[in-house]
C-alpha cells in the first residue's frame, strides 16, 4: 500500500496547453487524459497522477482475505455488513484509489481516479464516499455517517467510456436526490482505452485497457456556501453491481484520511524574547476587510474565532474561510509586552503558522539615600557617593543621593549597601519587581527604596594632674568599652580614654581623681 498525504496549490491564471487531448476543467492544469492515463503528458504548469503527492489507497489484494459488502447492503444502508472474500474478479473488483485537492475553493479542483482488476462485462459503477467524521461506524471499517456527507457517482453505462458524473448529499437518514455533475459542467471523467504499462502506471502497476479511471470535479460544487466551513476527514471508493442506485454494493477499497476543506486555520506559536514557550496568550481573529493590507484599521471585523496558547505556547484556530486575517494578541501574559498585530492569508485546506514574540516586561528600582547631617540641618538629607549593588550591578548615589537600576526582569531582588566609614549603614533589602519601569520614566513608575545612614561620633575624656604625679584618676563611661589608641584595654590610671562609633544619645562618664 502507498499512502500519501494530499497538497493543496495554487492554480495559475492560464490552463496548461495540451498536446494531447484532454477533458479537464477549464482553469485546471490537471490533466484529465481523453484515454485515461497516469503519466504528464504536457509541458510544465501541466501535472498528472505522476506528479503530485496525492492520497492514495490500495485495496487488499483478491482472495479470502479481500473486503466486500455482505448480502444487501446498499447505498442508503449507513452501517453496512463488510465480510472478507466475497468479491470475484468479474463484479469489479478493485485495486486503488485516489485523491488530490488542487487549488482552493473558489477556483480549484478534486481530482479522482480508481483502478481495477479487470474489466467487467456489463454496467459499471463507482462511488466515492467522503465523510466529515473518521470515527469509525460500528463495523469496525466504514466512517460513521453525518448529513452533509458526499457521494460521488462515477457511472458507465453498458460498457461506455465516458463517464456521467453526479453528486448525493446524506440528508441523516439517505442519500438525497442526486445532481448531475457532467451536464452541469462542474465534472469531467475518462478511462484509459489502451493498457497503460508498468513504467508509466507510479506504482500503481500495468493496467489493462478499461481498468483505471479519472475524474475531476470542481470544488464549488462539493462547497456550495462559500459562508459556511465544511471538510471531510474520511473518503473511500465502492462497486455497484448495476446503474440501479438501489442495486447491492459489491467490492470497496478500505477508507482513507484526507483534508479536503473549503477552510483552513491559522497556527500561533508564541515565545517570549529568550525563545522560551509562552503560555496563556489569546489571539482574536480580525476580517482585514477593504483596503487589505497595511494596519489593521478601524473598517476591520472581529470575528468570535479565537485561541489560546498552551503550555508549550502553540494553539490553532481551526474552520478559518478562507480570506484575508488580522491575527491579533487580545489576552497578554502578565509581565510580557503585547506582540504587534500580525496579517495572514488563510486559503482553503492550508494552516498558516505565524509566531509571535512577546518580549519580557522590564522594571526598575530607584534607591534613595539619606543620613542625619547636624551641619546642614534637622531631619534627613541626601547622602552622595556611596555604593550600591543589584543583580551584580553597582551604581554611586549623586548628589541627590540617589542611584537607579533598570532593564530588570520582573522579580525579587537584593539590594545591598556598601555602607561609608563612620556611619552606621542598614541590611541588605529585597525588593520586589512587577512595574514596567524605566530610570528615565517621568514620573517615574518603578519600585522604591530608601536607605537611611546614621552618621557616629566619638567621645574623648582627658585627666591631667596640675601637679605632675600628684593625682591619679579613672575614667569610665557607662556600657561602653574605650578603645586607647595604642589598642590596649584602659587602666585605673587613665589619663585619656576615647569611646568611639557612637550613634547619637545620651552617654554618662565618671572620672574618680583619687588625691
Amino acid at each position: 500500500m502507498i499512502a500519501a498525504v494530499s497538497v493543496a496549490m495554487v492554480l495559475t491564471p492560464t490552463m496548461a496547453s495540451a498536446t494531447h487531448p484532454e477533458v479537464s476543467l477549464a482553469g485546471s492544469n490537471f490533466e484529465i487524459d481523453t484515454d485515461a492515463n497516469i503519466k504528464v503528458d504536457d509541458p510544465a504548469p501541466s501535472i498528472d497522477w505522476a506528479s503530485v503527492n496525492e492520497t492514495r489507497k490500495e485495496d487488499t489484494a483478491s482472495g479470502q482475505s479481500d473486503e466486500s459488502f455482505g448480502q444487501g447492503s446498499k447505498e442508503d444502508t449507513a452501517v453496512p455488513s463488510v465480510v472478507d472474500g466475497g468479491i470475484p474478479p468479474n463484479k469489479s473488483d478493485l485495486k486503488w484509489f485516489g485523491v488530490y485537492q488542487e487549488g482552493n475553493t473558489s477556483t480549484g479542483f478534486l481530482n479522482l481516479f480508481w483502478s481495477r482488476v479487470q474489466d467487467p462485462s456489463g454496467t459499471t459503477n463507482m462511488d466515492f464516499e467522503f465523510n466529515q467524521s473518521s470515527t469509525l461506524s460500528t463495523n469496525g471499517i466504514t466512517p460513521v455517517r453525518t448529513a452533509g456527507d458526499l457521494l460521488i457517482i462515477y457511472d458507465l453505462s453498458q460498457g461506455g467510456t465516458k463517464p456521467q458524473l453526479s453528486i448525493r448529499t446524506w440528508t441523516g437518514s439517505a442519500w438525497g436526490t442526486p445532481t448531475n455533475l457532467t451536464s452541469s459542467n462542474l465534472a469531467t471523467g475518462s478511462i484509459n482505452t489502451l493498457s497503460i504499462p508498468a513504467g508509466e502506471a507510479d506504482g500503481l502497476g500495468a493496467h489493462s485497457a478499461r481498468t483505471f479511471g479519472e475524474a475531476q470535479v470542481k470544488l464549488s460544487a462539493l462547497f456550495p456556501n462559500p459562508n459556511v466551513c465544511a471538510g471531510f476527514g474520511a473518503a473511500y471508493l465502492k462497486s455497484r453491481s448495476s446503474d440501479s442506485f438501489t442495486a447491492a454494493l459489491k467490492d470497496f477499497v478500505p477508507p482513507v484520511a484526507v483534508n479536503i476543506s473549503n477552510c483552513g486555520g491559522v497556527k500561533i506559536i508564541k515565545k517570549d524574547d529568550t525563545g522560551a514557550a509562552l503560555a496563556g496568550a489569546e489571539f482574536t481573529l480580525y476580517k482585514d476587510n477593504a483596503p487589505v493590507g497595511g494596519s489593521r484599521g478601524a473598517e476591520d471585523t472581529i470575528t468570535t474565532q479565537k485561541c489560546t496558547t498552551a503550555a508549550n505556547g502553540e494553539c490553532t484556530i481551526g474552520n478559518v474561510l478562507a480570506g484575508e486575517y488580522w491575527v491579533v494578541e487580545t489576552v497578554t501574559p502578565p509581565n510580557h509586552d503585547t506582540a504587534a498585530d500580525q496579517h495572514a492569508t488563510v486559503t482553503a485546506d492550508a494552516t498558516v503558522t505565524l509566531t509571535f514574540i512577546d518580549p519580557r516586561q522590564r522594571g526598575a528600582i530607584l534607591v534613595t539615600k539619606v543620613r542625619k547631617h547636624a551641619a546642614a540641618g534637622p531631619g534627613d538629607h541626601p547622602h552622595a557617593g556611596v555604593d550600591f549593588t543589584v543583580n551584580g550591578v553597582t551604581k554611586t548615589t549623586g548628589a541627590n543621593g540617589k542611584a537607579c537600576f533598570d532593564n530588570l526582569a520582573m522579580g525579587s531582588y537584593t539590594v545591598h549597601e556598601v555602607t561609608p566609614a563612620n556611619y552606621v549603614g542598614e541590611a541588605d533589602k529585597n525588593v520586589t519587581v512587577d512595574n514596567k519601569a524605566n530610570c528615565t520614566d517621568n514620573p517615574y513608575a518603578g519600585e522604591t527604596v530608601t536607605f537611611t545612614n546614621t552618621p557616629l561620633s566619638k567621645i574623648t575624656v582627658t585627666f591631667e594632674s596640675q601637679v605632675p604625679g600628684g593625682t591619679a584618676a579613672t575614667i569610665a563611661c557607662t556600657g561602653l568599652t574605650a578603645t586607647p589608641p595604642d589598642g590596649t584595654p584602659s587602666d585605673f590610671d587613665d589619663t585619656s580614654e576615647t569611646f568611639q562609633d557612637l550613634v547619637p544619645g545620651t552617654y554618662t562618664c565618671t572620672v574618680v581623681v583619687d588625691p
